[in-house]
């Protein structure tokens, strides 16, 4: 019995998530670009005016040696994707981007992850 009463809460619990996961996956408004410093980077992130499925990060390399990194776009409900892995020199600014599928509820989040 005490089994079936925690597969019911399990149950319960993911029917609760299951509602509220459409409203955590609207997609960013295109204005809010994110600018951040880690890594030795100078990143802004952003989404493109007139394709709101397309977005990715400007980083300016802020070392005295090569930094490689590419974006991570979350895309909602379609598959996250990552952009193309770019090699910033020191001084140098450079883009990776990337485009969700066209069933994706939009971009919920752009990072970058160093390489």
């Amino acid at each position: 019995m005490k089994n079936r009463a925690a597969l019911l809460s399990v149950a319960a619990a993911l029917v609760a998530l299951g509602t509220a996961l459409p409203a955590s996956a609207a997609p960013a408004p295109a204005a809010g670009a994110v600018k951040s410093v880690r890594s030795g980077l100078d990143c802004t992130t952003w989404i493109h005016n007139n394709d709101p499925l397309y977005g990715g990060v400007d980083c300016t390399n802020n070392t005295g040696g090569p930094i490689t990194f590419h974006a991570d776009i979350v895309c909602g409900w379609a598959p996250d994707v990552t952009g193309n892995s770019v090699t910033a020199w020191p001084g140098q600014t450079q883009e990776s981007s990337g485009h969700c599928a066209i069933y994706s509820s939009g971009i919920g989040h752009i990072g970058w992850t160093v390489e």
